[in-house]
């Protein structure tokens, strides 16, 4: 069974950094494609960041140059960095995994809250 936890989030004013974390088992990271998405009360959920198997990473405009997808494959855990957060960057972050060979992401985690104070 795969199983991704979210940690890392938290409260912080803007321009303020945080790094989140997804600790995954019955998945390799290396192997796998992962995303961050996020959602705020009354809007719908966003892609936020991906990455493949080959290490190869895509952004969201909103996000572009601010916010960094990595992996730590000795420790099969996923990571997104934020820098510059911005009050609009407020949301639930949830992280996701899929076998690179499918489109849907097949497990997800509970998710961890970012607040960012202006």
């Amino acid at each position: 069974e795969v199983q991704l936890v979210e940690s890392g989030g938290g409260s912080v004013q803007a321009g303020g950094s945080l790094r989140l974390s997804c600790a995954a088992s019955g998945y390799s990271v290396s192997r796998g494609c992962m995303g961050w998405f996020r959602q705020a009360p009354g809007k719908e959920r966003e892609g936020v960041a991906h990455i493949d198997s080959n290490g190869r990473t895509s952004y969201a405009d909103s996000v572009k140059g601010r916010f960094t997808i990595s992996r730590d494959n000795a420790k099969n855990t996923l990571f997104l960095q934020m820098n510059s957060l911005k009050p609009e960057d407020t949301a639930m972050y949830y992280c996701a995994a899929r076998w690179c060979t499918v489109r849907e992401y097949s497990t997800w985690g509970q998710g961890t809250q970012v607040t960012v104070s202006s």
